[in-house]
């Protein structure tokens, strides 16, 4: 099996990269090509599927992703090319919330997820993933009156979450402009 991959970018193509290691090209099924660039050395963690009639290999930046990636196609019917499309859709944060708070809605948006396929993810993995990240942010009183208006308002708590270490890092704000901060944020990350 092939664990990491290091070498230089040959070649860029919407899905897959193709990496050059001393002569050697490896096409990668890559999920963020904007990421890296031409004739770029790059390191990626990899998850080398093998079966009777193909071999493909899957890169990550993150050994994180790669993680969630191997989590994500344990799930019964779901492959490796539609955990690929779901880690391109959603950032690592927001996928992993999705699962912990159960939220079906969130991953039916994602291409390939039905709402039996959806079901089965968060029946199969939630309380399996840990997102540090989010449990590190501690929240004030004010802060969490504006998120449950924004919730009122009709937001779910993925979109809210990918934005709430940017509102924490406002210390002297009132409810009304965290509101205000975060319908900015919003529509920033919508474009």
């Amino acid at each position: 099996m092939i664990a990491f991959i290091k070498g230089v970018i040959f070649s860029i193509s919407p899905d897959y990269i193709t990496i050059d290691t001393q002569g050697v090209g490896y096409k990668v099924y890559f999920n963020h090509p904007e990421k890296v660039h031409l004739k770029e050395t790059v390191f990626l963690y990899t998850y080398h599927m093998i079966r009777e009639d193909d071999q493909s290999l899957y890169g990550f930046l993150e050994s994180k992703e790669l993680e969630l990636f191997e989590k994500l196609i344990s799930v019964k019917g779901l492959g490796c090319k539609t955990a690929n499309s779901m880690l391109t859709y959603s950032t690592y944060d927001r996928l992993v919330l999705a699962i912990e708070q159960a939220d079906v809605a969130a991953l039916k948006q994602m291409p390939g997820i039905g709402a039996k396929t959806a079901s089965q993810i968060v029946l199969d993995l939630k309380g399996k993933l840990v997102s540090v990240a989010n449990r590190e942010v501690v929240v004030n009183d004010k802060l969490k009156d504006a998120l449950e208006g924004l919730k009122a308002l009709g937001y779910k708590n993925a979109e809210l979450q990918g934005i709430l270490k940017e509102l924490n890092a406002q210390t002297l704000l009132d409810t009304e402009s965290y509101m205000r901060l975060a319908l900015q944020l919003l529509a920033r990350k919508g474009k």
